[in-house]
Order: C-alpha cells, then sequence, then structure tokens
C-alpha cells in the first residue's frame, strides 16, 4: 500500500451520503444500523480492507463503497466526497486522531453531521463547541453501565432529569411503571420477546369493536359482553383495577423474565401470542435515586481486619501472634480484675506494650506499699513480653504500605476480599465498568496481561486492587479471589480470551457469576446454553444504535438492555422547520418501535411522565422523550424527515 492509499471510490457521483471511518466491530455494527434500520447510502473509510471487520463490511448489502486509507487525510475525505455528504462517523483511531479528522471535515463541509468517538468525555464536550454541528460519544461509557449492572443481576439505568429509568422483570414490576416495553419473554425461545407491545387495557375490546362495526354498527341488548381473549390481548381483572386506580390504562405489565436471555437482534415485531399464562413481561420503571450496593459496617470491619492479615505470610507467625493477642487480652482481663479501674488498666497495660512499664519496687515491696500483687505483676510481664512480639510485625506492616505507595505499585487484593467483582481487561471498557462498580459501592478487583495498559493508573488511583502477570488464568484468578468473589466481567478486545476467563472461573467456583464480552450473536448463544447465572453483552451492539442516532441528529440519553435487546432512551426537540411540528402522540408512536413517555412543552416547566392527551399536537419548542427500538427510532426519524419536506 502507498502512503496516499488505494481502494475503491465510488464510481459514480455520491451525494446526500454517509461516511463511517473504520473498520472495528463498532463500525460493522455502525453501517448495519444506517443500512438496515436508517436506508441510507454508507461510504465506509477503512485503513485495510483485509483485516478486522473490514471484509465483512465489504459484504453488506447497501454499503455504496469501501475506500482503503492509512489514516483519515484530506485525501481521504476528497476520496470518499466529504464534500456532498449528510454525515460522517469516526469510530476508530485515538482522539486527537477523531479531533483532527472532525475539524478538516467541518472545513470542507461546513454544514456536515459529525459524531466522532471520544474516550475523554471531558474533552469531547469542548471540542463540540468548536463544530457547528458535532456530537462526541464514547462507546465505553455506552455500554459500560450494561455490563456492570449484568454482574450484579440487574438491568442498568438512564438518567433523564434527576430520574433513573430502568428495566424491571418479574415481580419487580410495580404498579407506577412508566410502560411496558417487553412481553412473551420465554428463556426456552428467547426468539418470541416483542418489544413495546401494542397497549392493551379495558378498553382494548371495546376499540376493537369500535373499529369493527363503524359508526353504524348493531348494539347489542344488554350491553357488549366482552368475549375470552388470549393473554396478549387482555389482563386480569386485578391488573386492570390497579391501572384504574393509578391512571395508566393499557401499560400494566405481568411477571417478566429473566436479564439472563440472549435473543437475536431486535427482534419482537412479529410472532404468535402466547396462550394464557405463557411468557412474562418487562416494564420501564423510574427510581427517584441510582441504586447502590450497600454493604454493611460490620463485614467491612471484618474484611479491614482480615485484609491485615495478609501481611502474615505464613501459618506458623499467625498461630504466635494469635497466641500472643490472647494472652495480652488475658493478661488485661487480670489487671482489670484487680484493680477495677478500667482507664488505669488501659493506660498501663499501653505501656508495657510498648516496654516501658512501670514495675514495682523492691523497697516498696518490703514496706507494703507496692502498686499490686503477684498476679499484677505476671499480667505486667505477659504483656511486655507479647509487647516484644507485635513491635516489629507492626513496622513491618507500616513499611510495606509507605514503601508500595512510593514505588506506585499496583495493590494487590489482601485476604479480606470479599464478595467483590473481577474485571478482565483494563481497556476503555474494563475500566469503565470498574470505576462505575466501585462508584456504586462494590468490592472491585482488576486483572490484567499488559502492563502498560492505560486503565492501570486510572483505577490505582481509585485504590483498586490489581492483578497484573501474563500466567495461566486459574493462577491469576486465584491471585485475585475468586472462590470469594460474586461475580466474573471479562472484557477484553478478544471473545475467545473472554471466553477462556469465563469458563476458568466457573470451574475453580461454581457458583460465581460470569458476564461475557462477545461479537458474534450465534457464539453468545451457545454460551448461554452451556452456562446458567451468566450473561452476554456486546460493546458494538449496545455502542452503535447511539452513534447511528446521533448521526441523524438525535440525541441519545442512553440504552437499556432488555436481555439481548436494545431500548434506546432518546431525547427530541422541535425546532422550528422541523417535521415534528403538527404531530401527536398517535402519529408517533408505533407498536413494535416507539413510545413517548415524557413530554415538556415550550412555555416550560418540568417533564410530564405518560402526558395522556395523545391527540396534542407538536409545536416549536416542545421537547419529547421516547423509549424506542433501533427500528423505531430510524422510522421515527424518517416521518419527521418526511413530513418537513
Amino acid at each position: 500500500m502507498t502512503s496516499e492509499g488505494w481502494g475503491t471510490p465510488p464510481v459514480e457521483p455520491i451525494s446526500q451520503h454517509y461516511i463511517v471511518c473504520g473498520g472495528n466491530a463498532l463500525a460493522h455494527r455502525l453501517v448495519l444500523e444506517l443500512v438496515e434500520h436508517y436506508d441510507v447510502p454508507v461510504v465506509v473509510l477503512v485503513a485495510d480492507r483485509t483485516r478486522d471487520h473490514a471484509p465483512q463490511i465489504e459484504q453488506l448489502a447497501g454499503v455504496a463503497a469501501v475506500v482503503e486509507y492509512t489514516s483519515v487525510t484530506e485525501e481521504a475525505l476528497r476520496a470518499v466526497s466529504i464534500g456532498t455528504a449528510r454525515g460522517l462517523a469516526l469510530v476508530e483511531g485515538s482522539d486527537q486522531e477523531n479531533i483532527h479528522a472532525a475539524l478538516s471535515a467541518q472545513n470542507h463541509n461546513p454544514d456536515i453531521r459529525i459524531v466522532f468517538r471520544m474516550f475523554n468525555q471531558r474533552l469531547g464536550e469542548n471540542i463540540e463547541r468548536l463544530l457547528r454541528n458535532g456530537a462526541a460519544l464514547s462507546g465505553s461509557a455506552t455500554a459500560a453501565p450494561a455490563f456492570a449492572s449484568a454482574a450484579l443481576g440487574r438491568p442498568n439505568s438512564v438518567e433523564v432529569e434527576g430520574r433513573y429509568l430502568h428495566i424491571a422483570f418479574d415481580d419487580d414490576i410495580t404498579s407506577d411503571r412508566i410502560c411496558v416495553v417487553a412481553d412473551q419473554i420465554d428463556r426456552q425461545d428467547v426468539g418470541r420477546i416483542r418489544l413495546l407491545p401494542e397497549q392493551q387495557g379495558d378498553s382494548a375490546e371495546f376499540v376493537r369493536l369500535a373499529s369493527e362495526f363503524g359508526d353504524d354498527g348493531p348494539i347489542r341488548p344488554g350491553g357488549v359482553r366482552r368475549e375470552p381473549a388470549s393473554s396478549a390481548d387482555s389482563e386480569p381483572a386485578g391488573e386492570s383495577e390497579r391501572a384504574e386506580e393509578s391512571g395508566e390504562l393499557g401499560e400494566l405489565g405481568e411477571s417478566g423474565g429473566s436479564e439472563d436471555s440472549r435473543g437475536p437482534e431486535d427482534s419482537g415485531d412479529s410472532g404468535e401470542r402466547p396462550a394464557d399464562g405463557q411468557g412474562g413481561k418487562a416494564a420501564l420503571q423510574v427510581l427517584r435515586i441510582e441504586p447502590r450496593e450497600p454493604i454493611g459496617w460490620r463485614r467491612r470491619l471484618r474484611w479491614r481486619l482480615l485484609d491485615t492479615m495478609r501481611f502474615f505470610t505464613s501459618a506458623r507467625m499467625r498461630l504466635v501472634l494469635l497466641t500472643a493477642l490472647a494472652a495480652v487480652l488475658l493478661a488485661f482481663g487480670v489487671l482489670w480484675y484487680l484493680n477495677r479501674n478500667f482507664g488505669w488498666t488501659v493506660y498501663i497495660a499501653l505501656l508495657d506494650l510498648a516496654g516501658a512499664a512501670q514495675p514495682d519496687q523492691l523497697a516498696d515491696i518490703s514496706a507494703g506499699t507496692g502498686t499490686g500483687g503477684f498476679w499484677q505483676r505476671v499480667a505486667q510481664v505477659v504483656i511486655t513480653i507479647c509487647g516484644i512480639t507485635f513491635a516489629p510485625v507492626a513496622t513491618a506492616i507500616a513499611v510495606e504500605v509507605l514503601g508500595s505507595g512510593r514505588r506506585g505499585q499496583p495493590r494487590n487484593p489482601g485476604a479480606g476480599t470479599r464478595e467483590h467483582v473481577i474485571v478482565v481487561g483494563l481497556g476503555n471498557v474494563g475500566t469503565r465498568v470498574a470505576t462505575q462498580l466501585h462508584d456504586m459501592g462494590v468490592p472491585v478487583v482488576c486483572m490484567e496481561r499488559d502492563p502498560q495498559a492505560r486503565g492501570i493508573a486510572a483505577v490505582r488511583a481509585l485504590g483498586i486492587p490489581v492483578v497484573l502477570g501474563d500466567g495461566p488464568f486459574e493462577q491469576q484468578l486465584r491471585r485475585a479471589r475468586l472462590k470469594h468473589s460474586r461475580a466474573l466481567v471479562a472484557v477484553s478486545g478478544d471473545d475467545a480470551t473472554n471466553l477462556e476467563a469465563a469458563l476458568e472461573a466457573r470451574h475453580g467456583n461454581p457458583e460465581v457469576r460470569v458476564v461475557v464480552r462477545l461479537f458474534e450473536d450465534d457464539f453468545a448463544s451457545h454460551f448461554y446454553r452451556t452456562l446458567d447465572n451468566a450473561a452476554s453483552r456486546s460493546v458494538s451492539y449496545l455502542a452503535a444504535p447511539a452513534f447511528a442516532a446521533a448521526l441523524m441528529g438525535r440525541e441519545v440519553r442512553g440504552t437499556l438492555s432488555v436481555l439481548r435487546h436494545v431500548l434506546l432512551i432518546a431525547e427530541l426537540k422541535v425546532e422550528d422547520g422541523s417535521g415534528l411540528i403538527g404531530l401527536n402522540r398517535h402519529d408517533l408512536e408505533d407498536p413494535g418501535g416507539v413510545r413517548v413517555i415524557a413530554v415538556r412543552f415550550a412555555h416550560g416547566g418540568p417533564l410530564q411522565w405518560n402526558f395522556p392527551d395523545r391527540t396534542r399536537r407538536l409545536a416549536p419548542g416542545d421537547q419529547i422523550v421516547v423509549a424506542a427500538t433501533r427500528s423505531g427510532l430510524a422510522r421515527l426519524n424518517t416521518t419527521a424527515v418526511e413530513a418537513a419536506e
């Protein structure tokens, strides 16, 4: 390859297209999003057409061209017709390279929409101010909450103006939920799941009859008798009564399935309805605060005491120290019994431990003026001798702690580490996952084979233990105290390495929960069928919908995992000239695609959740928050564009 680069530029002049720069997994998923859900022409710029995901990208139907250049240079941008493109996505390369490419693209096309990947989110926000129409996103930050939540066995959450939206399953569904986001959940047949099913309630049968007979339809004597309906068309009576009390008719959910199932990509718009009692539901709910993982102070204190014992590598030494401690406590009890003065007893015991004891003088004993008797002298001698044992150990502990800090070495997990999560791989995603778990109060231990990994310094600054080395996983996991861990999250960049870590962890601790980063869906489905208490997530699968929506000008607040599927929480603002003007909830909502969950009108005020008026039309300045599937958000974008035209 020459330094100028080579490839297959578009044979015919192309315009109004979207450019994706990158050949990694995220680029692959993003191209799929654009060609399958948004149906737009895509030109892909890759560094090497024979490596990574470039060969698979080239085979995708809907890709206009794949152009090869070693880097995103001025010539490369001209080769992909940057001047006539509608959008540019930079999803590969370092932060510095993406910033330079974004600024160069804006010089060629001031009106182009630019979305670029940035690990440093604070820097990305500042760069956005330099662009006329740009957005900085972090794939690792988008996907990390799903991995952290999966490790804890719960769905992740998305913050919207101080409220945290999350997906509830089974008995966790409460009466104050926002809407049902999935039904027909079946672990044995995960392909039956339907996302954002059509809302049903007590009025559903009457609406059906009105649609069937029209205005001139017959009126049955004695009123309309409701016919039996399948579980997907009706609700239990108790659920309907609770709906009337809460004012949320038609958005009730029954008990749902599990977080640990994995299904196909964004299916759920089709499928037969199950018989009564089959399939569960999942609902979108609001929490006032982000849920944490509280750990009692008693357990923390116990772990701290046990952690201190890690300095004592010899079992014989531990026996000696425990014996000395028992002797000191017994001698202290003797002193207290003889003097009946707790404060004085503590004082004299501490002096004895430090080697500064004040023994009785022989003259005082002969005169009968000594401060104690025989047993007090024995107790003081015992405490003093035991103090000789404790002093060097305490000194060694202090030297070890201070010396490790000065050397800047990562802290190894101590013997007191319990109920922790092991994070394998300290790349972008692993660093984000470890940081988020630490912020939630969950003990974390990290494992990394590359001593130069960028995440080591970040987690060390938080005091998170790190196990370094390129040894066998069995040995490394033992150092990470696998037997006492609650979960393992394998998020390295290699599927085989992640799977190896998960299988080795399950072999060493059959009860540990494993969360694995896998790209291939078929690979992950086999993984689910083989292991229980396991979950799989794909970083590109979680992040690509957010990048695609941002490329179309939609602000995605976050993604929620509904089993293996993705639900997007997006915020749309109605601006002058927008195609959303004049649309109401009936126009916006689409079963299996879009559900409006909150509205804020132009006159201001807080978000109104589950706004009941479905006929009010949007006006400039209004703002809506929607829960949507990937295809649903794409259809909403198409509807808005068509309405504007």
